[in-house]
């Protein structure tokens, strides 16, 4: 007796169908599962036993083979516990096998038959869409499912209940979310800029890095307010489509870091991880792999705080991502692609001891010291980071000040820049300055005879890279679009100049 029913798997970001097919025939008893499982796939034999007989189910004495097809892709998690629990009740016609066909299932099962959470269900929810499928899915995942628009979802409990309704003995409504008034209630920011005392300088230049998609680097001694300012660079951003916040859900999801109660992320991400973690925590991989950190921070922030305090190598890995918005992972099992359009916000102090800007306390490092603390960073990752501020210590009389600008003012002036960013590459897969090509550059920052002649100084006297160049001319053609002028003048372009702070004399 043959059983047939489809379930999922995950490669990458993305869900792919797979076909479940069970047979039940005359042997001694045992059950094989074949199709490229790993272990947890393996162990779903002594699980999908005990639920089928906890949930009041015969379970047949027989030979049992499970192929899971295609038989060349990898498949993992304990996903298909329900499916296959379901496909063994179908070939004993304990459930009709006709009744499979128009679903997918996706659930692991306990000892005692309830069907748990299960990380990776919303990418299998735009799968099951794009094939015209219904769902069925544990009922703590059915929020998560159901933000997916035009897709039906069927959330079950336990296997019995699951039986039950393929039988038709128990109705069971497709599960909806209201996304919009969802939305409404969960995309607002605890934390605000009004909160941060001071700091009107490096205020300024977070905002023309987030006007226009800007890598920054905070540079300041301790206690200056770098991390407090970081935090809060995801309330100024402009918030995100539906499209992006299905994109970022779907990393989460995957990773497992959805939580239940919350179906769809909202708010842009800000990720900051340790300045211990390890290149395949930060840009993904491992044996089966995963989404890292900067995939995880997709249209959102990426904070790395401690920046010289990082592992070299791991920072040097960044290099293509912030180039391409996009990570390629090479394993013996195949090629992934994962998304990782960030912005990245570091912080760092100016010197090991901390103190070697501040004007009252002393720098007790030399300056070898100083050179070797900065050498840390290589100088191409430093050319890809488009804006260097200082953040000085703030003085006590700036300690008491009234509450400054807020979040909403300043996330209004972006998004007026950001109008006239997409105004300007329509028809491009462009959307901020910062990713012109320097060919667009050439096109869009073109420069007057007064302007000309500051950067051939600026080049000069920073001995500014040819990268570096191009990013100082992106920044102020960012500056411009705040101010809302159509050319790049003096002031911008004196400015963008500004931001360059590890260029200057006083660093090298």
């Amino acid at each position: 007796m043959l059983a047939k029913l489809l379930s999922s798997a995950l490669v990458g970001i993305e869900a792919y169908p797979v076909e479940i097919e069970v047979d039940v025939s005359s042997g001694l008893p045992a059950m094989l599962i074949v199709g490229l499982p790993d272990t947890a796939v393996k162990e779903a034999r002594e699980r999908v036993k005990a639920a089928i007989k906890n949930s009041g189910f015969p379970f047949p004495d027989n030979r049992i083979t499970v192929n899971l097809a295609p038989a060349d892709l990898r498949k993992e998690g304990a996903g298909y516990d329900l499916p296959i629990a379901l496909g063994i009740l179908g070939a004993t016609r304990v459930v009709p096998p006709s009744s499979f066909e128009d679903y997918i299932f996706v659930g692991e099962v306990s000892l005692k038959g309830e069907v748990r959470h299960t990380r990776g269900i919303l990418p299998v929810a735009l799968m099951a869409k794009e094939k015209r499928k219904k769902l069925i899915v544990p009922y703590s995942n059915a929020e998560e499912a159901g933000v997916v628009e035009g897709l039906e979802v069927y959330p079950v409990k336990d296997l019995r209940e699951c039986v039950e309704f393929l039988r038709k003995e128990r109705d069971i409504s497709p599960y909806t979310v209201n996304v919009e008034e969802f939305w409404r209630h969960s995309s607002s920011y605890e934390i605000d800029f009004s909160e941060v005392r001071g700091q009107e300088g490096a205020k300024r230049a977070i905002e023309v890095a987030v006007a226009g998609g800007h890598n920054i680097l905070l540079i300041g001694p301790p206690g200056s307010g770098k991390t407090m300012l970081a935090r809060r660079i995801p309330t100024i951003m402009p918030e995100l489509s539906l499209e992006e916040a299905l994109e970022v859900s779907r990393i989460h999801s995957i990773a497992g870091l959805l939580p239940p109660d919350t179906p769809l992320i909202t708010q842009r991400p800000f990720r900051s991880p340790h300045h211990t973690v390890s290149d395949v925590a930060l840009i993904g991989g491992g044996q089966i792999p995963r989404p890292g950190e900067i995939s995880l921070a997709h249209h959102g922030v990426l904070f790395l705080d401690e920046l010289p305090e990082f592992n070299r190598n791991v920072l040097e890995s960044l290099r293509q991502p912030l180039e391409e918005g996009v990570v390629h992972v090479s394993r013996a099992k195949g090629s992934f692609t994962f998304p990782s359009r960030f912005m990245l916000v570091a912080a760092m102090n100016p010197c090991p001891c901390g103190y070697f800007t501040h004007p009252e306390k002393e720098c007790r490092c030399t300056p070898l010291q100083i050179h070797r603390y900065l050498s840390r960073i290589s100088g191409p990752l430093l050319d890809r980071i488009d804006i260097h501020i200082e953040v000085p210590p703030l003085p006590p009389s700036s300690l008491m000040e009234g509450r400054g600008v807020s979040s909403k003012e300043m996330r209004e002036r972006v998004k007026r820049a950001r109008r006239i960013q997409r105004e300007r590459y329509k028809g491009r897969k462009i959307f901020t300055n910062a990713q012109m090509s320097n060919r667009d550059v050439e096109k869009f920052c073109q420069l007057g005879k007064e302007e000309r002649e500051l950067l051939e100084m600026a080049i000069s006297n920073l001995k500014l890279s040819g990268r570096a160049y191009h990013k100082v001319l992106k920044v102020a053609r960012t500056i411009a679009d705040l101010e809302g002028e159509e050319k790049i003048r003096t002031p911008h372009l004196a400015e963008a100049i500004q931001y360059r702070a590890l260029d200057r004399e006083i660093w090298v």
